[in-house]
């Protein structure tokens, strides 16, 4: 029997819940989370608090992290594969994936999003509803593409970085690790590790404080 354990019952859990059942092939799919422990969410039962994954180990083969704070969802990502889960990707079948990427373990795909040729996209990212993620792009660990952002050809992101919704990165960009790319931004220049960017073009917020 085939079942999967989502680690976090919040919106996106649900999202992921949905996704794995358009996929198919799970016999029972429940929930950890430390702060709904004992209810049900969209009929499916909370199991047990995040410091329980080992013990439920004995029941559950797979894993999956749906926590949208990228430091934390990577973190829990690497335990749970030291642990022994196995944590496959989660892709909705009606997102469109090349043959020639490569999807890390723990990575979810949602509805419409388009993966394109020779791109690879590392562990425990989330690629939301409709983004585009052109040719031979790099994703590193972590990182949320926001729904309907935009990834040019040959664009690097950056471990754990956030690009925005509806943000667009034009081809050959690299940005770096723990960047923010705000909703809606146009990225047509670099950016270094740990920058919020926002505009058109996007341009760095400086803090005053």
């Amino acid at each position: 029997m085939r079942r999967l354990l989502i680690v976090g019952a919040g919106g996106h859990g649900k999202v992921v819940l949905e996704m794995a059942q358009a996929m198919g092939g799970y016999d029972a799919i429940c929930f950890i989370d430390d702060q709904l422990v004992g209810e049900k969410v969209l009929g499916h039962q909370v199991v047990g608090k995040i410091a329980d994954c080992k013990e439920l180990q004995q029941s559950f083969q797979e894993a999956i992290v749906a926590i949208g704070d990228n430091a934390l969802r990577l973190e829990l990502t690497k335990k749970l594969l030291v642990m022994g889960y196995k944590m496959p990707p989660i892709i909705h079948p009606k997102a469109i994936i090349s043959r020639s990427a490569q999807i890390g373990e723990g990575t979810v795909v949602m509805p419409l999003a388009v993966v394109n040729a020779e791109v690879t996209i590392n562990q425990a990212v989330i690629v939301n509803t409709g983004v585009i993620v052109e040719h031979d792009c790099r994703v590193e660990a972590g990182v949320h593409l926001s729904p309907r952002s935009s990834l040019g050809g040959t664009v690097y992101i950056g471990e754990k970085s956030w690009i925005g919704m509806g943000a667009s990165v034009i081809h050959t960009i690299h940005i770096g690790s723990n960047v923010i790319v705000g909703a809606g931004a146009v990225v047509i220049r670099n950016i270094k590790d740990g920058v919020k960017v926002v505009g058109v073009p996007a341009k760095e917020i400086v803090d005053k404080g």
